[in-house]
């Protein structure tokens, strides 16, 4: 299998910056995300921490973007995140085990804009991933027709989010 193995869970969604939109038996938060090196220590230590420094290898960690959360409705495990990050996007399969994460860079070059590339896979691919993610009971449970509706909410609100993004570093750079 491709990818990057964390035996470590990802940072969580940040209450306070994401929003949820109702898709029947999952949710989808969209979140605008900041992940440096003071979040990382904010979140992981001891082992996990190890874990991360052996992964970033000294490299200083600075990136932002819109995040995509598929949760599910019922057990709110977070299954897949869609990292639209500016330097380094990516993906995740998050293991209901809690024992792993699975991330997988984004190519641009081969797949376009992150965001487009993201809502397909949720309306064509959103079962097989929910398998590797280990969502198995929430295949069955899947409304297409409420995942489909759901899904232009969810652009809105992504294309927002990455509209005050990019009016906030205009700022920063004044």
């Amino acid at each position: 299998m491709p990818g990057t193995v964390y035996r470590v869970q990802p940072i969580p969604p940040d209450p306070a910056h994401t929003v949820y939109v109702d898709a029947g038996s999952i949710r989808i938060g969209i979140e605008h995300r900041l992940l440096d090196d003071a979040e990382l220590s904010a979140n992981y230590e001891g082992k996990d921490m190890e874990e991360i420094e052996t992964a970033v290898a000294g490299q200083n960690i600075e990136d932002n973007g819109v995040s995509l959360h598929v949760v599910g409705a019922d057990d709110d495990h977070e299954y897949l995140r869609f990292d639209m990050f500016e330097r380094e996007p990516h993906y995740h399969y998050i293991e209901k085990s809690g024992e792993r994460q699975t991330i997988l860079d984004f190519d641009r070059v081969a797949h376009g804009e992150m965001l487009p590339w993201a809502l397909n896979q949720l309306r064509t691919r959103l079962p097989q991933m929910l398998r590797r993610a280990g969502g198995e009971d929430l295949i069955g449970k899947l409304d297409p027709g409420k995942v489909e509706a759901s899904l232009a909410e969810v652009e809105r609100l992504a294309v927002e989010a990455e509209a005050e993004l990019t009016s906030a570093k205009r700022g920063e750079r004044s």
